[in-house]
């Protein structure tokens, strides 16, 4: 059930996400040099490595590391209006598409994110695919704290649902909508 629901919904905002990626992409080419699509290797569904893509928001000269890790000033000043209002994540429907990732679960972290992939093998999440957005994100804990993290993402697998997806997407977008910075 979860697989359709995802589906359905990414199916119907591509018409209206693929216009609004394309711009961002644009934006992205004409403010700073580099490609427009950050490519990653994140950790997903039963550990398995995959390829998660992200509308560039740091420098491209940027090494490889958590956001947490990063300095800010890495981030560019079209990439931080690109995460507040979470657009940067709209590559990510391919992930959906593909079935690497679902529209809410764990947000998939790097491989050497070592502490976090442990904390999360302990509780059964990596039966989940990795998603979009999540508990954590709604409630704005970032990977720093990969404990507590892992401990709101295993609420989600304890509760998950229909429902319970349906008011995290919508309380993703209600805080982008606001400006609000709620994802890890």
């Amino acid at each position: 059930m979860k697989r359709i629901l995802d589906l359905a919904l990414v199916l119907a905002a591509l018409p209206a996400a693929v216009p609004v990626a394309l711009l961002c992409m644009a934006a992205i080419r004409l403010t700073s040099p580099g490609p427009a699509i950050l490519s990653q290797t994140r950790v997903g569904r039963h550990e398995t490595p995959f390829t998660c893509y992200k509308l560039r928001t740091m420098h491209a000269d940027t090494p490889d590391a958590p956001t947490h890790e990063t300095p800010s000033r890495a981030v560019t000043p079209l990439g931080r209006w690109l995460r507040r209002l979470k657009l940067d994540e709209l590559p990510q429907l391919w992930n959906v598409l593909r079935g690497d990732m679902s529209l809410v679960g764990p947000r998939p972290c790097l491989p050497s994110q070592a502490e976090l992939v442990a904390e999360r093998r302990a509780r059964g999440l990596y039966a989940l695919r990795p998603g979009i957005t999540g508990v954590a994100q709604v409630a704005g804990v970032d990977m720093s704290d990969p404990k507590r993290l892992a401990a709101l993402d295993a609420t989600y697998l304890a509760s998950m649902s229909a429902a319970t997806d349906l008011r995290l997407i919508l309380a993703t977008v209600w805080g982008a909508g606001r400006g609000d910075r709620t994802r890890a």
